[in-house]
Protein backbone atom coordinates (compact mmCIF):
# COMPACT_ATOMS: atom_id res chain seq x y z
CA UNK A 1 0.00 0.00 0.00
CA UNK A 2 1.33 3.02 -0.80
CA UNK A 3 2.67 5.45 1.86
CA UNK A 4 0.51 8.52 1.93
CA UNK A 5 0.19 10.27 -1.09
CA UNK A 6 2.28 12.44 -3.45
CA UNK A 7 2.27 16.22 -3.74
CA UNK A 8 0.29 18.50 -4.62
CA UNK A 9 -2.26 15.82 -4.13
CA UNK A 10 -1.05 15.77 -0.23
CA UNK A 11 -1.27 19.51 0.54
CA UNK A 12 -5.06 19.67 -1.55
CA UNK A 13 -6.35 16.67 0.01
CA UNK A 14 -5.17 18.02 3.74
CA UNK A 15 -6.20 22.08 2.74
CA UNK A 16 -9.93 19.96 2.02
CA UNK A 17 -9.53 18.20 5.86
CA UNK A 18 -8.30 21.65 7.31
CA UNK A 19 -10.95 23.99 5.85
CA UNK A 20 -14.04 20.68 7.06
CA UNK A 21 -12.17 20.48 10.60
CA UNK A 22 -11.98 24.60 10.66
CA UNK A 23 -16.03 25.19 9.97
CA UNK A 24 -17.20 22.17 12.12
CA UNK A 25 -15.01 23.12 15.48
CA UNK A 26 -15.43 27.00 14.80
CA UNK A 27 -19.47 26.18 14.40
CA UNK A 28 -19.52 24.94 18.29
CA UNK A 29 -18.06 27.49 19.11
CA UNK A 30 -19.98 30.35 17.68
CA UNK A 31 -23.01 29.23 18.65
CA UNK A 32 -22.87 30.43 21.94
CA UNK A 33 -22.54 33.86 20.87
CA UNK A 34 -25.33 33.63 19.07
CA UNK A 35 -27.85 32.78 21.40
CA UNK A 36 -28.74 36.38 22.98
CA UNK A 37 -29.91 37.56 19.44
CA UNK A 38 -31.42 33.86 18.19
CA UNK A 39 -33.38 34.55 21.78
CA UNK A 40 -34.61 38.13 21.41
CA UNK A 41 -35.63 37.78 17.38
CA UNK A 42 -37.52 33.98 18.21
CA UNK A 43 -38.94 35.40 21.45
CA UNK A 44 -37.81 32.10 23.65
CA UNK A 45 -36.92 31.78 26.58
CA UNK A 46 -33.03 31.34 26.97
CA UNK A 47 -33.70 28.07 28.86
CA UNK A 48 -34.81 26.80 25.67
CA UNK A 49 -32.13 28.17 23.58
CA UNK A 50 -29.20 25.90 24.90
CA UNK A 51 -30.87 23.21 23.10
CA UNK A 52 -29.10 25.06 20.01
CA UNK A 53 -26.03 24.43 21.61
CA UNK A 54 -26.61 20.92 23.13
CA UNK A 55 -28.81 19.45 19.92
CA UNK A 56 -25.42 19.80 17.90
CA UNK A 57 -23.08 18.24 20.60
CA UNK A 58 -25.53 15.53 20.87
CA UNK A 59 -25.64 14.53 17.21
CA UNK A 60 -21.92 14.40 17.26
CA UNK A 61 -21.81 12.32 20.30
CA UNK A 62 -23.80 9.91 19.25
CA UNK A 63 -23.22 9.32 15.54
CA UNK A 64 -19.18 9.43 16.46
CA UNK A 65 -18.37 5.79 17.00
CA UNK A 66 -20.86 4.51 14.03
CA UNK A 67 -19.52 6.55 11.30
CA UNK A 68 -16.36 5.73 12.39
CA UNK A 69 -17.22 2.11 11.50
CA UNK A 70 -19.03 2.93 8.19
CA UNK A 71 -15.92 4.58 7.09
CA UNK A 72 -14.17 1.67 7.35
CA UNK A 73 -16.98 -0.40 5.44
CA UNK A 74 -17.45 2.29 2.82
CA UNK A 75 -14.22 3.80 2.91
CA UNK A 76 -13.22 6.92 4.75
CA UNK A 77 -13.66 9.52 1.74
CA UNK A 78 -17.16 8.46 0.85
CA UNK A 79 -18.53 9.48 4.92
CA UNK A 80 -16.19 12.35 5.36
CA UNK A 81 -17.39 13.89 2.03
CA UNK A 82 -21.06 12.68 2.95
CA UNK A 83 -20.77 14.47 6.28
CA UNK A 84 -19.03 17.59 4.82
CA UNK A 85 -22.04 17.80 2.37
CA UNK A 86 -24.38 17.04 4.92
CA UNK A 87 -22.93 19.85 7.26
CA UNK A 88 -23.18 22.40 4.41
CA UNK A 89 -26.75 21.70 3.53
CA UNK A 90 -27.58 21.93 7.36
CA UNK A 91 -25.83 25.24 7.75
CA UNK A 92 -27.85 26.78 4.99
CA UNK A 93 -31.51 25.25 7.10
CA UNK A 94 -30.03 26.99 10.28
CA UNK A 95 -29.83 30.03 8.33
CA UNK A 96 -33.53 30.13 6.92
CA UNK A 97 -35.02 28.53 10.03
CA UNK A 98 -37.86 30.76 11.70
CA UNK A 99 -39.00 29.18 14.84
CA UNK A 100 -36.97 27.54 17.98
CA UNK A 101 -38.05 23.95 16.67
CA UNK A 102 -36.98 24.17 12.96
CA UNK A 103 -33.48 25.48 14.08
CA UNK A 104 -32.83 22.88 16.67
CA UNK A 105 -33.71 20.09 14.08
CA UNK A 106 -31.08 22.50 11.58
CA UNK A 107 -28.76 22.16 14.57
CA UNK A 108 -28.79 18.17 14.95
CA UNK A 109 -28.24 17.61 11.26
CA UNK A 110 -25.37 19.74 11.12
CA UNK A 111 -24.11 17.79 14.21
CA UNK A 112 -24.59 14.68 12.13
CA UNK A 113 -22.57 16.45 9.43
CA UNK A 114 -19.57 17.30 12.07
CA UNK A 115 -19.37 13.83 13.38
CA UNK A 116 -18.92 12.76 9.90
CA UNK A 117 -15.86 14.67 9.78
CA UNK A 118 -14.68 14.69 13.07
CA UNK A 119 -14.75 10.61 13.35
CA UNK A 120 -12.58 9.84 10.74
CA UNK A 121 -10.35 13.27 10.13
CA UNK A 122 -7.15 11.56 12.01
CA UNK A 123 -7.88 8.59 10.35
CA UNK A 124 -7.86 10.51 6.82
CA UNK A 125 -4.55 12.13 7.74
CA UNK A 126 -2.98 8.55 8.47
CA UNK A 127 -3.61 7.80 4.36
CA UNK A 128 -3.04 11.37 3.30
CA UNK A 129 0.57 11.49 4.89
CA UNK A 130 3.40 9.21 4.86
CA UNK A 131 3.92 7.25 8.13
CA UNK A 132 7.27 10.02 8.74
CA UNK A 133 5.45 12.73 8.42
CA UNK A 134 2.19 11.66 10.95
CA UNK A 135 3.65 13.53 13.92
CA UNK A 136 3.57 17.06 12.24
CA UNK A 137 0.46 16.19 10.35
CA UNK A 138 -1.51 15.17 13.89
CA UNK A 139 -0.03 18.96 15.31
CA UNK A 140 -1.33 20.99 11.45
CA UNK A 141 -4.41 18.92 12.84
CA UNK A 142 -4.41 20.28 16.90
CA UNK A 143 -3.46 23.49 15.40
CA UNK A 144 -6.30 23.93 13.40
CA UNK A 145 -9.02 23.07 16.24
CA UNK A 146 -6.76 25.35 18.37
CA UNK A 147 -6.93 28.41 15.99
CA UNK A 148 -10.89 28.22 15.05
CA UNK A 149 -11.43 27.74 18.90
CA UNK A 150 -9.60 30.80 19.64
CA UNK A 151 -10.81 32.36 16.71
CA UNK A 152 -14.48 31.45 16.91
CA UNK A 153 -15.90 34.13 19.52
CA UNK A 154 -13.91 36.50 17.82
CA UNK A 155 -15.46 35.86 14.21
CA UNK A 156 -18.88 35.50 15.63
CA UNK A 157 -18.47 39.08 17.58
CA UNK A 158 -17.32 40.92 14.56
CA UNK A 159 -20.16 39.29 12.20
CA UNK A 160 -22.86 39.95 14.16
CA UNK A 161 -21.33 43.55 14.58
CA UNK A 162 -22.75 43.75 10.94
CA UNK A 163 -24.78 41.11 9.87
CA UNK A 164 -27.95 39.12 11.46
CA UNK A 165 -27.47 35.78 13.57
CA UNK A 166 -27.95 34.51 10.35
CA UNK A 167 -24.68 34.89 8.50
CA UNK A 168 -22.90 32.78 11.85
CA UNK A 169 -24.62 29.92 9.24
CA UNK A 170 -24.41 30.96 6.17
CA UNK A 171 -20.20 31.68 6.00
CA UNK A 172 -19.99 27.92 6.05
CA UNK A 173 -21.63 27.34 3.04
CA UNK A 174 -18.91 28.89 0.46
CA UNK A 175 -15.94 27.18 2.58
CA UNK A 176 -18.24 23.80 2.42
CA UNK A 177 -18.69 23.69 -1.06
CA UNK A 178 -15.08 24.81 -1.83
CA UNK A 179 -14.10 22.16 0.38
CA UNK A 180 -16.12 19.55 -1.14
CA UNK A 181 -14.85 20.17 -4.89
CA UNK A 182 -11.11 19.82 -3.75
CA UNK A 183 -11.96 16.79 -1.58
CA UNK A 184 -13.76 15.05 -4.53
CA UNK A 185 -10.91 15.66 -6.67
CA UNK A 186 -8.07 15.17 -4.50
CA UNK A 187 -9.28 12.89 -1.19
CA UNK A 188 -7.92 9.11 -1.00
CA UNK A 189 -9.94 5.90 -1.72
CA UNK A 190 -9.03 3.48 1.09
CA UNK A 191 -9.16 0.21 1.53
CA UNK A 192 -12.51 -1.44 2.57
CA UNK A 193 -13.37 -3.94 5.39
CA UNK A 194 -15.52 -7.16 4.05
CA UNK A 195 -18.44 -6.61 6.59
CA UNK A 196 -21.85 -5.03 6.82
CA UNK A 197 -22.64 -2.52 9.29
CA UNK A 198 -24.07 -3.52 12.90
CA UNK A 199 -26.79 -1.50 13.22
CA UNK A 200 -27.74 -3.08 16.79
CA UNK A 201 -24.03 -1.60 17.82
CA UNK A 202 -24.74 1.73 16.86
CA UNK A 203 -27.87 2.05 18.17
CA UNK A 204 -26.72 0.69 21.16
CA UNK A 205 -23.69 3.60 21.11
CA UNK A 206 -26.05 6.31 20.25
CA UNK A 207 -27.96 5.71 23.66
CA UNK A 208 -24.99 4.85 25.83
CA UNK A 209 -22.70 8.13 24.62
CA UNK A 210 -25.89 10.23 24.42
CA UNK A 211 -27.32 9.19 27.75
CA UNK A 212 -24.47 9.92 29.64
CA UNK A 213 -23.03 12.82 27.77
CA UNK A 214 -26.82 14.66 28.16
CA UNK A 215 -26.54 13.76 32.06
CA UNK A 216 -23.75 15.17 32.23
CA UNK A 217 -24.40 17.83 30.44
CA UNK A 218 -27.19 18.57 32.56
CA UNK A 219 -25.46 18.14 35.78
CA UNK A 220 -22.54 21.01 34.26
CA UNK A 221 -25.58 23.24 33.62
CA UNK A 222 -27.24 22.33 37.19
CA UNK A 223 -30.39 21.09 35.41
CA UNK A 224 -32.89 18.31 37.48
CA UNK A 225 -30.10 16.32 39.57
CA UNK A 226 -32.87 13.47 39.41
CA UNK A 227 -33.44 13.49 35.78
CA UNK A 228 -29.50 13.83 35.04
CA UNK A 229 -28.75 10.64 37.37
CA UNK A 230 -31.06 8.64 35.77
CA UNK A 231 -29.62 9.48 32.59
CA UNK A 232 -26.27 9.05 33.51
CA UNK A 233 -27.49 5.57 35.20
CA UNK A 234 -29.41 4.52 32.39
CA UNK A 235 -26.47 5.10 29.77
CA UNK A 236 -23.99 3.36 31.71
CA UNK A 237 -26.82 0.04 32.09
CA UNK A 238 -26.80 0.04 28.22
CA UNK A 239 -23.19 0.50 28.01
CA UNK A 240 -22.81 -2.53 29.41
CA UNK A 241 -25.19 -4.56 27.23
CA UNK A 242 -23.03 -2.22 24.39
CA UNK A 243 -19.65 -3.74 25.88
CA UNK A 244 -20.82 -6.90 26.06
CA UNK A 245 -21.73 -7.12 22.40
CA UNK A 246 -18.76 -5.85 21.04
CA UNK A 247 -16.89 -8.45 23.03
CA UNK A 248 -18.34 -10.86 21.17
CA UNK A 249 -17.21 -9.38 17.38
CA UNK A 250 -14.67 -9.67 15.12
CA UNK A 251 -14.64 -6.05 14.45
CA UNK A 252 -16.18 -4.09 17.05
CA UNK A 253 -18.01 -0.90 16.82
CA UNK A 254 -16.60 0.24 20.37
CA UNK A 255 -13.27 -0.92 20.15
CA UNK A 256 -13.02 -3.09 22.39
CA UNK A 257 -9.72 -5.06 21.12
CA UNK A 258 -7.72 -1.81 20.21
CA UNK A 259 -8.43 -1.00 24.35
CA UNK A 260 -7.17 -4.50 24.93
CA UNK A 261 -3.78 -2.62 23.70
CA UNK A 262 -2.46 -1.44 27.01
CA UNK A 263 -0.45 1.45 25.48
CA UNK A 264 -4.01 2.59 23.16
CA UNK A 265 -6.13 2.22 26.65
CA UNK A 266 -3.42 4.49 28.04
CA UNK A 267 -3.58 7.21 25.09
CA UNK A 268 -7.22 6.98 25.44
CA UNK A 269 -7.71 7.75 29.03
CA UNK A 270 -5.43 10.15 29.33
CA UNK A 271 -7.17 12.10 26.63
CA UNK A 272 -10.18 11.88 28.73
CA UNK A 273 -8.06 13.20 32.00
CA UNK A 274 -6.13 15.89 29.91
CA UNK A 275 -9.66 17.51 28.47
CA UNK A 276 -11.61 17.44 31.74
CA UNK A 277 -8.87 19.10 33.03
CA UNK A 278 -8.83 21.97 30.46
CA UNK A 279 -12.98 21.55 30.42
CA UNK A 280 -12.98 22.44 33.96
CA UNK A 281 -10.10 25.32 33.92
CA UNK A 282 -12.17 26.63 30.68
CA UNK A 283 -15.36 27.19 32.67
CA UNK A 284 -13.59 28.03 35.86
CA UNK A 285 -11.02 30.96 34.51
CA UNK A 286 -14.36 33.36 33.24
CA UNK A 287 -15.96 33.62 36.68
CA UNK A 288 -12.45 34.00 38.06
CA UNK A 289 -11.48 36.75 36.14
CA UNK A 290 -15.19 38.18 35.74
CA UNK A 291 -16.08 37.68 39.55
CA UNK A 292 -13.02 37.52 42.05
CA UNK A 293 -10.83 39.70 39.66
CA UNK A 294 -13.15 42.42 38.35
CA UNK A 295 -12.36 42.13 34.45
CA UNK A 296 -15.18 43.11 31.93
CA UNK A 297 -16.90 40.61 29.90
CA UNK A 298 -14.41 42.65 27.21
CA UNK A 299 -11.46 42.08 28.77
CA UNK A 300 -12.26 38.17 30.03
CA UNK A 301 -12.37 37.01 26.68
CA UNK A 302 -9.38 38.69 25.45
CA UNK A 303 -7.44 37.59 28.15
CA UNK A 304 -8.44 33.84 27.85
CA UNK A 305 -7.44 34.31 23.90
CA UNK A 306 -3.77 33.15 24.80
CA UNK A 307 -4.43 29.96 26.59
CA UNK A 308 -5.85 28.45 22.72
CA UNK A 309 -3.43 30.47 20.48
CA UNK A 310 -0.50 28.90 23.00
CA UNK A 311 -1.79 25.64 22.55
CA UNK A 312 -1.65 26.07 18.51
CA UNK A 313 1.94 27.30 18.47
CA UNK A 314 2.76 24.13 20.64
CA UNK A 315 0.67 21.63 18.50
CA UNK A 316 3.05 22.68 15.86
CA UNK A 317 6.31 22.36 17.27
CA UNK A 318 4.80 19.41 19.00
CA UNK A 319 4.04 17.49 15.45
CA UNK A 320 7.13 18.20 14.27
CA UNK A 321 8.94 16.49 17.59
CA UNK A 322 6.77 13.82 17.47
CA UNK A 323 8.32 12.44 14.34
CA UNK A 324 12.10 12.91 15.58
CA UNK A 325 11.68 11.77 19.08
CA UNK A 326 9.55 9.84 21.59
CA UNK A 327 5.96 11.20 21.83
CA UNK A 328 5.42 9.25 25.03
CA UNK A 329 8.30 11.53 26.76
CA UNK A 330 7.06 14.83 24.87
CA UNK A 331 3.48 13.92 26.22
CA UNK A 332 4.83 13.54 29.68
CA UNK A 333 6.68 17.09 29.71
CA UNK A 334 3.20 18.58 27.91
CA UNK A 335 1.05 17.26 30.91
CA UNK A 336 3.84 18.47 33.36
CA UNK A 337 3.85 22.33 31.94
CA UNK A 338 -0.08 22.03 31.94
CA UNK A 339 -0.16 20.90 35.70
CA UNK A 340 2.45 23.62 36.45
CA UNK A 341 0.54 26.28 34.64
CA UNK A 342 -2.56 25.07 36.08
CA UNK A 343 -0.55 25.07 39.93
CA UNK A 344 0.71 28.45 39.21
CA UNK A 345 -3.14 30.00 38.71
CA UNK A 346 -4.07 28.08 41.67
CA UNK A 347 -1.68 29.84 43.50
CA UNK A 348 -1.77 33.26 42.13
CA UNK A 349 -2.43 36.22 44.38
CA UNK A 350 -6.01 37.86 44.90
CA UNK A 351 -4.81 41.23 42.66
CA UNK A 352 -2.48 39.84 39.95
CA UNK A 353 -1.76 41.97 37.08
CA UNK A 354 -2.70 40.94 33.24
CA UNK A 355 1.07 40.06 32.65
CA UNK A 356 0.93 37.77 35.84
CA UNK A 357 -2.32 36.30 34.18
CA UNK A 358 -1.05 35.77 30.73
CA UNK A 359 2.19 33.92 31.28
CA UNK A 360 0.14 31.23 33.28
CA UNK A 361 -2.25 31.28 30.58
CA UNK A 362 0.40 30.73 28.11
CA UNK A 363 1.93 27.99 29.95
CA UNK A 364 -1.22 26.04 30.81
CA UNK A 365 -1.93 26.28 27.07
CA UNK A 366 2.00 25.50 26.04
CA UNK A 367 2.07 22.72 27.99
CA UNK A 368 -1.58 21.00 26.69
CA UNK A 369 -0.70 21.45 23.50
CA UNK A 370 2.54 19.67 23.86
CA UNK A 371 0.85 16.91 25.28
CA UNK A 372 -2.34 16.29 22.52
CA UNK A 373 -0.09 16.18 19.49
CA UNK A 374 2.18 12.83 20.70
CA UNK A 375 -0.41 11.16 22.34
CA UNK A 376 -3.09 11.64 19.33
CA UNK A 377 0.30 10.07 17.42
CA UNK A 378 0.66 7.30 19.94
CA UNK A 379 -3.02 6.71 19.94
CA UNK A 380 -3.61 6.43 16.03
CA UNK A 381 -0.62 4.87 15.24
CA UNK A 382 -0.87 2.44 17.72
CA UNK A 383 -3.87 0.67 16.19
CA UNK A 384 -3.76 -1.42 12.54
CA UNK A 385 -4.04 0.84 9.96
CA UNK A 386 -7.59 -0.98 8.66
CA UNK A 387 -8.83 0.00 12.55
CA UNK A 388 -7.64 4.07 11.78
CA UNK A 389 -11.66 4.59 12.18
CA UNK A 390 -12.30 3.21 15.33
CA UNK A 391 -9.24 4.45 16.25
CA UNK A 392 -10.47 7.96 15.23
CA UNK A 393 -13.56 8.15 16.93
CA UNK A 394 -12.30 7.00 20.26
CA UNK A 395 -9.77 9.86 19.89
CA UNK A 396 -12.93 12.21 19.36
CA UNK A 397 -15.08 10.50 21.70
CA UNK A 398 -12.29 11.10 24.50
CA UNK A 399 -12.29 14.64 23.94
CA UNK A 400 -16.29 15.21 24.10
CA UNK A 401 -15.97 13.28 27.15
CA UNK A 402 -13.32 14.83 28.99
CA UNK A 403 -14.77 18.28 28.03
CA UNK A 404 -17.94 17.26 29.45
CA UNK A 405 -16.67 15.62 32.25
CA UNK A 406 -15.21 19.26 33.14
CA UNK A 407 -18.11 20.79 33.26
CA UNK A 408 -19.66 18.59 35.87
CA UNK A 409 -16.54 18.73 37.70
CA UNK A 410 -17.31 22.50 38.21
CA UNK A 411 -20.44 22.03 38.87
CA UNK A 412 -19.81 20.24 41.61
CA UNK A 413 -17.18 22.09 42.89
CA UNK A 414 -18.85 25.24 42.69
CA UNK A 415 -21.99 23.63 44.59
CA UNK A 416 -19.73 21.86 47.63
CA UNK A 417 -16.90 24.74 48.21
CA UNK A 418 -18.36 27.60 47.11
CA UNK A 419 -15.67 29.84 48.67
CA UNK A 420 -12.61 27.93 47.78
CA UNK A 421 -14.45 27.20 43.98
CA UNK A 422 -11.64 28.39 42.23
CA UNK A 423 -8.63 27.24 43.46
CA UNK A 424 -10.47 24.01 44.52
CA UNK A 425 -11.29 23.63 40.39
CA UNK A 426 -8.23 24.80 39.59
CA UNK A 427 -6.38 22.19 42.14
CA UNK A 428 -8.38 19.22 40.52
CA UNK A 429 -7.70 20.44 37.34
CA UNK A 430 -4.20 20.33 37.95
CA UNK A 431 -4.16 17.16 38.92
CA UNK A 432 -6.28 15.56 36.36
CA UNK A 433 -3.38 16.64 34.62
CA UNK A 434 -0.87 15.39 36.01
CA UNK A 435 -2.26 11.72 36.78
CA UNK A 436 -0.86 10.45 33.92
CA UNK A 437 2.19 12.20 33.53
CA UNK A 438 4.39 8.87 34.27
CA UNK A 439 2.69 6.14 32.76
CA UNK A 440 2.97 8.24 29.68
CA UNK A 441 6.37 8.77 29.95
CA UNK A 442 7.22 4.92 30.82
CA UNK A 443 5.04 4.50 27.60
CA UNK A 444 7.11 2.41 24.26
CA UNK A 445 5.01 4.23 21.77
CA UNK A 446 4.56 1.84 17.79
CA UNK A 447 6.91 4.95 16.43
CA UNK A 448 9.35 3.87 18.29
CA UNK A 449 9.87 0.66 15.98
CA UNK A 450 11.29 0.62 12.80
CA UNK A 451 8.50 1.68 9.62
CA UNK A 452 9.17 -2.35 8.08
CA UNK A 453 8.44 -3.62 11.83
CA UNK A 454 5.56 -1.19 11.94
CA UNK A 455 3.97 -2.42 8.25
CA UNK A 456 4.05 -5.91 9.09
CA UNK A 457 2.22 -4.86 12.56
CA UNK A 458 -0.37 -3.58 11.13
CA UNK A 459 -1.12 -6.20 8.27
CA UNK A 460 -1.15 -9.14 10.75
CA UNK A 461 -3.21 -6.87 12.97
CA UNK A 462 -0.59 -7.28 16.45
CA UNK A 463 1.15 -4.92 17.97
CA UNK A 464 4.76 -3.62 17.08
Amino acid sequence: MTDGLAQPQRSLAFATIAMALFVAVLDSAVANIALPPITMELGIEPVDAIWIVNAYQLAVTVALLPLASLGEIVGYRKVYIGGLAIFTLASLFCALSGSLPELIAARALQGLGAAGVMSINMALVRFVFPHAMLGRAVGYVAMIVGISSAAGPSIAGAILAVAPWQMLFLVNLPVGVLALVVGSLTLPHTPRAARRFDFKSAALSAATFGLVISGVNALGHSEGLGLALLQIVGGICIGIVFVRHQLGLAAPMLPVDLLARPIFALSATTSVCSFSAQGLAFVTLPFLLHDQLDRSASETGLLMTPWPIATAAAAFIAGRLADRFNPGKLSALGLALFAAGLVSLALMSIDPTDADLLWRLVLSGFGFGLFQTPNNKVLITSAPRERSGGASGIQSSARLVGQSMGVAFAAVIFGLLPDQRFVAALGFAAFLAAAGIVPSWLRRPPSAASPIRMREAEEADIPA
